[in-house]
């Protein structure tokens, strides 16, 4: 089954500029219908993306107790589905910006460096990555071009800062382009200081930040 989601229209509607939201676990997408207004981009489009697996009141991408691959590997194809399906619907992958939250950033990364199109970026908040040595070994041949800001909380009680910042280290390492943030914050966004920050890259990302 196709995953779950909803569009909301930019304020420009002639933009194909387009932000899929993946959410993390137990949580919907609607739980991020507060960040168009917080985000302030009028000529962004929004699709909210449910998981594909109930969980309590939410979803869940993956099984996160000893169990994931299948679950990412599922998740990462409906994912890339969604992609071509946005791309027929007219969004170019390349206007188009992965964006993650917890779970959702493992999914964001998990496909966007493995995605055979270059997106217009890739956002990570507060997440990991699912075997970085794994995902190294299969990077798309244009991983080496995409644009990645990955963020997480030095304060972080759910993931611990510092293993993602060694994995984040290693991806480095391998070439990839990433932008690393840290935020005193626990798992959540830290409010308007890294909301500027998400801004400002998604501004750079269409080419359009100020001087």
């Amino acid at each position: 089954m196709p995953l779950s989601s909803r569009f909301l229209a930019a304020q420009e509607g002639e933009s194909r500029q387009l932000m899929i939201v993946l959410h993390g676990l137990g949580d919907s997408g609607a739980g991020f219908n507060w960040l168009p207004a917080a985000l302030k981009l009028p000529s962004l489009h929004y699709l909210f993306a449910d998981a594909p697996d109930p969980y309590f009141t939410g979803y869940s991408w993956y099984d996160f107790s000893g169990q994931e691959r299948p679950g990412i590997e599922r998740s990462r194809q409906l994912l890339m589905e969604l992609l071509d399906e946005y791309e027929q619907k007219g969004f170019p992958t390349n206007q188009t910006i992965l964006f993650g939250f917890s779970q959702g950033c493992l999914m964001t990364m998990d496909v966007g460096l493995r995605s055979s199109r270059v997106l217009a970026g890739l956002i990570g908040i507060s997440g990991y990555i699912f075997e970085p040595e794994t995902l190294i070994g299969e990077l798309s041949p244009v991983a080496l071009q995409q644009r990645v800001l990955f963020t997480h909380g030095t304060q972080d009680p759910v993931i611990p800062y510092e293993a993602v910042r060694e994995q984040v280290n290693q991806l480095k390492a391998a070439g990839l382009q990433i932008e690393w943030r840290e935020f005193v914050k626990a798992h959540a966004i830290a409010g308007e200081e890294e909301i500027n920050v998400m801004r400002r890259f998604i501004l750079e990302c269409y080419g359009t930040a100020p001087s």
